[in-house]
């Protein structure tokens, strides 16, 4: 076994340390500020810890009092879940085929460089033509108007890691099973698909990231709580006059659970899809 220097044990844990705090840093002071009282924040100099820790802020995002912050709130929340998980599951049924078929046959790849080039056209050069396509459907400030919206976001960018993925998996397993008799379907739910579970899931975790996080799109397809999604809530809580920065950090740690719940839950099938083909191109 290769003995490493002290010298370089310690240059990587540090470098290690270092990006750990660069990273969780602003989670911190984003929690900090969530539980601060309001004059804490705007004093000069800055008080880095409460004396006293507010929780006030979480209990009126988290009430369900008609007419109030925290209904707004919650109704926001729920509409991103929805969205997202719709949004997410679409694509993965459109990435899985459309993926395995351009694996399977290098001929059409230009057809998904294609498609993924679309990702060089800025957001607000598709919002006329998205919002007219939205309108003619009657689905406008809609959760499932959203969700299309959304999914011609996603299937791409969820198409080429499918494909990453099941670059990696030998033809040669499906040739043999071919060989044996079984039909493409059987072939497709016993083979390729259980092998390509970890990339599945990877794909499934940044789509579900991507569409939780998406602010313009949300902005201009929503304008009340049937479907306006969570970023633009909180974007709403910093729209007034004098805004309560506690509120809306507040606002921003919840935002941030259920990714972090669901990205803590699946880090095993994350690494794993990431370390078996899943970013090559």
């Amino acid at each position: 076994m290769e003995r490493r220097s002290p010298f370089f044990t310690v240059f990587i844990y540090g470098c290690a340390i270092l990006l750990a705090a660069l990273i969780l840093a602003p989670i911190l002071w984003l929690f900090i500020m969530s539980i601060s009282p309001a004059a804490n924040l705007t004093s000069k100099p800055l008080i880095w810890w409460p004396d006293t820790i507010d929780l006030s802020r979480y209990q009126l995002l988290l009430s369900r009092v008609e007419n109030s912050a925290g209904e707004a709130f919650v109704a926001s929340l729920f509409n991103s879940i929805k969205v997202a998980s719709m949004a997410t599951l679409a694509a993965l049924a459109m990435a899985i085929p459309a993926a395995w078929a351009v694996s399977r046959t290098p001929s059409i790849t230009w057809s998904l460089y294609a498609v993924i080039a679309t990702y060089m056209l800025p957001p607000v050069a598709l919002a006329v033509p998205l919002y007219m396509g939205l309108a003619a459907l009657g689905m406008l400030n809609s959760i499932s108007g959203l969700t299309l919206v959304y999914l011609t976001i996603l299937a791409p960018f969820t198409t080429w890691l499918m494909k990453s993925g099941f670059d990696s998996i030998p033809r040669e397993i499906e040739n043999a099973a071919m060989m044996e008799g079984a039909r493409l379907d059987q072939i497709l739910r016993m083979i390729t698909l259980p092998l390509a579970a970890p990339i599945m899931a990877t794909a499934a975790l940044f789509a579900f990231l991507l569409a939780w996080d998406e602010f313009f799109y949300a902005l201009l397809f929503t304008s009340d709580q049937r479907a306006k999604t969570l970023t633009v809530a909180i974007a709403d809580l910093a729209g007034g006059r004098v805004s309560d920065y506690g509120l809306i950090a507040a606002a921003g740690v919840l935002a941030a659970l259920p990714p972090m719940v669901i990205g803590l839950v699946m880090q095993r099938a994350l690494i794993s899809g990431l370390t078996n083909g899943g970013v090559k191109g």
